[in-house]
């Protein structure tokens, strides 16, 4: 993916389609293997599949082999980097509401200290 240089660039770019996002809160339970992970979805097991690497591409999940099965868990330290990135711009905006709020309070009363 040549559009997305950071981890937290291809984090988003994963979340953003449906089936993934189903994925990531089937996991928020605990582990699953992948046939039960799949089975829901309306997709051949290699689409699916796809959908899993993309996953952990960019390391929302990974995945280890227990026997004849691939077992999938959710990473929390991607998800952590991601709701810091939110958390920081909503306090940025937050900020900047504040901002804009109080400046039109002011810009809203006239020189002698009256509403307009």
């Amino acid at each position: 993916m040549p559009y997305h240089s950071t981890p937290l660039d291809l984090a988003f770019h994963a979340l953003s389609d449906p089936t993934r996002r189903a994925v990531v809160s089937r996991l928020v339970e605990g582990e699953l293997p992948v046939t039960a992970l799949a089975e829901p979805f309306e997709m051949a097991l290699p689409s699916f599949a796809q959908h899993l690497k993309v996953l952990e591409d960019c390391g929302l999940i990974a995945s280890e082999k227990r026997g004849r099965s691939r077992w999938c868990r959710l990473e929390r330290a991607r998800f952590e980097e991601a709701a810091n990135w939110m958390e920081a711009e909503r306090r940025r905006w937050t900020e900047r509401l504040g901002r804009l709020e109080a400046y039109l309070d002011k810009t809203g009363e006239s020189d002698d200290g009256k509403a307009i």
